[in-house]
Order: structure tokens, then sequence, then C-alpha cells
């Protein structure tokens, strides 16, 4: 099969999905390797780039999916965005981050990292579908452990954890306190 087949049948698939498409499912719809397959959706990627498309495919740790290009937003949203976005508040953002920089991490930890409740926060962002719990701890009362969902990484627009920016190196002092000077200096 010619690769300009193999791009449209790729592309199909994509579009007719709306979702995420593992890698897997399309290594056994056109029995190609996965290197193939990523061989096949960078150079789509390359001409929805050179001819200046709305549409781009983005990747999602082990799966793609055919998405509008950000740039296009202002223009689809008066039209198509009359459902509410997740409008995350600052608590919901700080808790978030420390959910994508510490995966498995139970409610107990992340009020101890925020120094405040977190039930509200974690509750909406559970509906959101940003965070999900991933089963149990294995300690006393089993809490349950939380990580993000594609959601987050769709909505950051990134493909894993691993793009995550790097944190900041920081120092404790005797009072267990940040040394917010040895940060600063570092940051210059």
């Amino acid at each position: 099969m010619e690769i300009s087949k193999q791009k449209a049948i790729i592309e199909a698939i994509l579009f007719a999905a709306g979702r995420e498409v593992k890698i897997n499912e399309l290594m056994a719809v056109l029995e190609l390797s996965s290197d193939e397959i990523i061989e096949r959706i960078n150079l789509m990627n390359i001409d929805y780039a050179k001819e200046d498309r709305g549409i781009e495919i983005l990747k999602i740790e082990d799966g793609y999916q055919l998405t509008t290009k950000k740039e296009m937003y202002e223009y689809l949203y008066p039209i198509f965005d009359k459902r509410s976005k997740p409008n995350l508040s600052q608590a919901a953002m700080e808790t978030l981050s420390i959910i994508a920089y510490n995966p498995k991490i139970t409610k107990a930890e992340i009020e101890a990292i925020r120094g405040v409740n977190s039930d509200g926060t974690i509750y909406k962002l559970l509906e959101y579908e940003l965070i999900e719990n991933i089963g149990k701890a294995d300690l006393p009362g089993r809490p349950a452990m939380y990580s993000t969902t594609n959601n987050f990484l769709k909505m950051f627009g990134i493909s894993n954890l691993d793009e995550l920016p790097e944190l900041p190196k920081y120092k404790i002092d005797e009072n267990e306190q940040i040394v917010l000077d040895e940060l600063l200096k570092e940051t210059k």
C-alpha cells in the first residue's frame, strides 16, 4: 500500500474516532510497525504545517488525536464553545501542579504541601477529568492516590509528564523553611 493511502487511512481513523487513538490500534489496522506509524504521522504534521492547515495531530502518551490548531480557537469559540469550560482557580492550579509533579499522591500529601484542605479542589479536578483516582496507597486507611489524565495533557498541550518544566532547586534551612535568597540567586 502506498504511503499516501496509509496517511489517508490514518487521517480518516483519527477524524472519525474524535478521540485519542492508541498507536497499537493504528498498527493493527494498517499492519505497520510503530516506527512506520510514527513516521507517517510526522509526515502528515509536516504537510499540515506546510499547507497552513487548521488541524494537527497531537501526540498523547502512546496515542494520537486529530485536533484543531490552538491558533484557530478564536474563530471556533463563537460557533462551538457554548458549553462551560473548566475555570481553574488558583487553588485548583496549585493542586493540579502538585499532582502532575507527584503522580500517585494522596490527598493528605497534597494538603501537607498546600497547608489547606483540598477536598473541594480535588472534587472539581475529578469532575473536569483532569485527574483520576488510580488506586489505593499501601498506607493506614488505604487513602486514594491521584494522577493526571490524558485530558490534562491535552489541555496543556503536552505529550507526557516528562515535558513539564523542571522545578527550581531550593534549600531548606534549620527551621525547615525554603531559603528564598538561594532560590533567587539561582534564577538570575
